[in-house]
Formats: C-alpha cells, sequence, structure tokens
C-alpha cells in the first residue's frame, strides 16, 4: 500500500552540527578564555559570507586577528569539535573578479571571489554547504537580521546594546531586555484527492514575482491561531480553497528578516474554481505530477547550462523555488511519490 509522503531529508538550512551552548553566553570568563583559538564567520551588509571554492566550507578567520579578547559585535554561534564559533562584520578585501554559480530559483548568478573565496548569500546558496556550515551561516544570518530590527527597546523606545554575546540586548533606560523573535508561518503543499498522495499540486506565484516563478502556499501565524487553523485560513483567503486532512512535514529556519516555515500538506478539490486574493496571488494553478518532475529535471538543465524543455501539457516552463527554501524540499518529496 502506498504511504502518505514524507520530506525524507532535512531542508538545506535545518541543518546544523553545532552545540549553541547557551549556558555560555553569560561565562565571559569562559569564552574570552578561548577567544584567542576561535574562529570567526564574516557576514557583510547584503549577509554575504566567503566560502572555500570548490568546497562546503565557510572560509572563517582567526578570532585573534579581531584584537585579545571579543569586540562589542561580536556574536557567539556555539562550539563544534572543541572549537568557538563567532560572528563579525566583514566585507571582501582586495581586488574581486567574479564567478558564476547556481543561486536563488536555480538561475546562474555571478558572485564576487577574491583570493580563491567567493561571497555568498544563505538564500540561494545554503544548499551548497555541509551541515555545520550551513547551520554557523543559518544562526550568523538570523541574529544579524534581529538586531538591526531590535536597537530600540519595544517597551519604553530607548536605545539598546547587545548583552550575553549577541543572544539579548538590554535597553539604556530602563534595562529591559528582549532576546531574538522568531515570526512562525506555514507553508503547505496542497494536492487534490487522488489516491493517498494526490495526482495534481496546487502551485501559485506572487504579483512580485517573474513570470514562470511558482511555488506552495503559506503565510504568517497571527495572534492566538493554531498552526492547522493558518494553513485552513491562509489557503482560504489566498485562493478560494477550501482544503482538509492537514498534516505536518517538517519545519525550516528562513531569517528573511526572522521567520520559521512550517511544512504542512493538505488536500482540496480541483474541480472548485480558484478565487485569488487581489495583491497578494497573480496566477494559481493546478499541476500534475509529471509537469513537477519536468519542472525539477529543467532546473538540472538550467544549472548545467543547458536550455530547458518544454513541459508538456502545462506552461512553457514553471520554474521552482531554490535549492535552500522547504518548499523545494516540499516540492521534490511530493513528486518522487507514489499516488
Amino acid at each position: 500500500m502506498t504511504a502518505p509522503y514524507t520530506l525524507g531529508s532535512l531542508p538545506t538550512v535545518s541543518r546544523s552540527t553545532v552545540d549553541r551552548q547557551e549556558m555560555l553566553r553569560t561565562n565571559t570568563e569562559r569564552l574570552v578564555a578561548k577567544w584567542p583559538s576561535a574562529r570567526v564567520v564574516l557576514l557583510d551588509d547584503t549577509g554575504r559570507t566567503p566560502v572555500v571554492e570548490g568546497t562546503t566550507s565557510l572560509a572563517t578567520r582567526k578570532a585573534a586577528n579581531y584584537g585579545t579578547e571579543p569586540p562589542a559585535d561580536a556574536v557567539f554561534l556555539g562550539e563544534w569539535e572543541d572549537t568557538d564559533y563567532w560572528s563579525l562584520p566583514g566585507r571582501a578585501e582586495g581586488d574581486a573578479d567574479t564567478v558564476r554559480m547556481a543561486g536563488s530559483w536555480g538561475f546562474v548568478e555571478e558572485v564576487p571571489r577574491v583570493d580563491g573565496e567567493i561571497w555568498v548569500e544563505l538564500r540561494g546558496h545554503g544548499d551548497l554547504l555541509d551541515d555545520t556550515w550551513a547551520g554557523l551561516f543559518t544562526t550568523a544570518q538570523a541574529l544579524r537580521n534581529w538586531r538591526r530590527q531590535a536597537k530600540f527597546c519595544t517597551r519604553d523606545g530607548s536605545p539598546t546594546e547587545l548583552i550575553q554575546f549577541g543572544w539579548a540586548s538590554r535597553c539604556e533606560a530602563n534595562g529591559h531586555e528582549e532576546y531574538p523573535r522568531t515570526d512562525p508561518a506555514v507553508i503547505c503543499l496542497v494536492h487534490d484527492y487522488e489516491g493517498v498522495n494526490g495526482s495534481r499540486v496546487l502551485l501559485a506565484r506572487h504579483p512580485m514575482w517573474p513570470a514562470d516563478r511558482y511555488s506552495v502556499l503559506a503565510g504568517f501565524v497571527e495572534a492566538g491561531e493554531s498552526l492547522e487553523g493558518c494553513v485552513e485560513r491562509e489557503i482560504l483567503e489566498e485562493v478560494g480553497t477550501k482544503v482538509s486532512d492537514v498534516r505536518y512535514l517538517g519545519s525550516q529556519p528562513w531569517p528573511f528578516p526572522r521567520s520559521i516555515m512550517l511544512g504542512f500538506t493538505a488536500r482540496a478539490d480541483p474541480s472548485v474554481p480558484l478565487v485569488l486574493a487581489d495583491g497578494e496571488i497573480e496566477e494559481a494553478v493546478w499541476v500534475t505530477r509529471e509537469e513537477v518532475r519536468a519542472a525539477f529535471r529543467n532546473s538540472q538543465l538550467r544549472n548545467e547550462g543547458a536550455v530547458p524543455t518544454p513541459i508538456a501539457g502545462g506552461a512553457a516552463e514553471i520554474i521552482l523555488p531554490g535549492n535552500s527554501s522547504i518548499a523545494r524540499v516540499m516540492l521534490k518529496a511530493w513528486a518522487d511519490a507514489e499516488e
């Protein structure tokens, strides 16, 4: 008997091997003592970090290069194999050329290269890193984005300073402490009632996306709302369709700027006319499993520099989310499943 499909593997930026060592965030003596042997992950103003070209590893720096103890803006990421890891602002130094590689939505992008290092961003290139480096990059990005939005106290409006080596802030006026926030959002793959896993999936396109880009439906959880309730509400609001059999699949941090994507699957009736939310959904279509499989084959062709082939019976081209997105993992799992 066919089993309900599952993700099969962790989404790209859910992977991590690093021990976050929460108790060390208030242990200044211990962190300062190991600073000289620690390693630093650099992030530039656009969120890029250097990667050793041709490898799956971040190009970290010696912490000792930045002083005898952690600078005020240093953020402690955790410990791995007896080495502490931190994050600091940085940028590419020297004359940069460019290298072409697959980026967001599977398209080839040009990224800067200096002295054998390429500066990449998490959204398009997180899947190219191994578990350790993907986890470090994701945590560094999340804390960087939180700090950019937490420079003033939400209770009294006064400026804040970082404490606990980047894991909390304290306001200058009254000493209120605040911690990094994560906004929960649901993302749901909706398929039809054919068999166990359906034969068609519902894809949609946001008005801001270029032509042919499609993904599954998603939205933020509202105050006082359950995750399952959010799935039902968001899909009804965005495409006018009621869903049933809501089932959890997995999750992925998505620090753009501070979300966690909670993946679900559900069923709906393709014969019900779609009613698109004005300003939110530009287009929504039911697509067969073979059309999705063809879209994945075309993605591989683009990565290889070849010309994609038209998808028989469907759009001229369906461009799926990039490799770092849980949406792609969900669609691949569904495409590989049996009805």
